[in-house]
């Protein structure tokens, strides 16, 4: 299914922000907290201030060339990324009552040091952090910003170790794929594939296929175009079973890539 796409791969994108429900209440243990983060091997420091992001004791984490703002997340925040609201999706995860009291969310953005023309950290560095955190925290869920997406935070650190072996990214934990409805068709785009490959794509969901058939070929999809770059120009590719078949059309620069499944007679 790679045929015809770039080979120009976006990667690594840039880190990005992330939340945590935690499975302890750091927010009125800061000491403990610090010691903690330290130990980690995440070398915090204490910040005065949060701005609006969050509340309560605030750090400087560093990883390599990584370095991230952690806080509580503050009303703003909890109200942006809560999962009632109809922008946000979750994967097969519901969080927990009380995860917006007792400082259990817990908020991490990146935090640029130095030159902006200098060389962005890695998305390695940044998923081996989030992997630490994630353990530091007894984290029960995992909000990925680019996606707007909350999924299991102990599968999402599986799924990163995974592709901390092999190199393949963690597709259904890092893009959400919401339907949407137009008319007679049933619409499944993407959100957050244009953090790692350039471009979000849509399709509408053939008669007699289910979400999740849709869905599983989308996530292909979008795993080519995350490792191998946007696609460029219209293309038509054999599909996942035999006989089935990919139409491939890229639109506007600020529009979805339109993807049409289909099968031979």
């Amino acid at each position: 299914m790679q045929a015809g796409i770039s080979s120009a791969s976006l990667l690594p994108a840039a880190p990005a922000s992330f939340a945590l429900i935690a499975g302890n209440d750091f927010s009125t243990l800061p000491a403990d907290a610090e010691v903690a983060l330290r130990h980690m091997g995440l070398r915090p420091e204490r910040l005065d201030a949060f701005g609006t992001l969050g509340e309560g004791p605030a750090f400087r984490l560093r990883l390599g060339d990584l370095y991230l703002t952690a806080a509580p997340a503050g009303e703003g925040t909890v109200a942006r990324i809560d999962p009632v609201h109809p922008s946000t999706s979750s994967l097969a995860s519901s969080l927990p009552a009380d995860w917006q009291n007792g400082g259990r969310c817990w908020f991490f953005e990146p935090a640029p040091i130095g030159d902006e023309n200098e060389e962005k950290p890695s998305m390695r560095d940044f998923f081996m952090m989030a992997s630490l955190l994630i353990d530091l925290f007894g984290a029960s869920h995992f909000f990925w910003g680019p996606a707007r997406l909350w999924s299991d935070a102990k599968q999402f650190r599986a799924s990163t170790a995974e592709m901390l072996a092999s190199g393949m990214p963690p597709v259904l934990h890092l893009i959400a794929f919401r339907q949407h409805d137009a008319g007679d068709a049933e619409i499944i785009r993407t959100r957050g594939l244009a953090h790692f490959g350039g471009q979000e794509m849509e399709a509408a969901r053939p008669i007699g296929w289910t979400v999740a058939d849709l869905v599983r070929r989308l996530a292909r999809l979008s795993l080519d175009i995350i490792i191998n770059g946007p696609v460029r120009g219209a293309r038509r590719l054999p599909g996942l079973d035999p006989g089935e078949w990919i139409s491939m059309a890229p639109r506007g620069s600020s529009e979805a890539l339109l993807v049409e499944f289909g099968r031979n007679p």
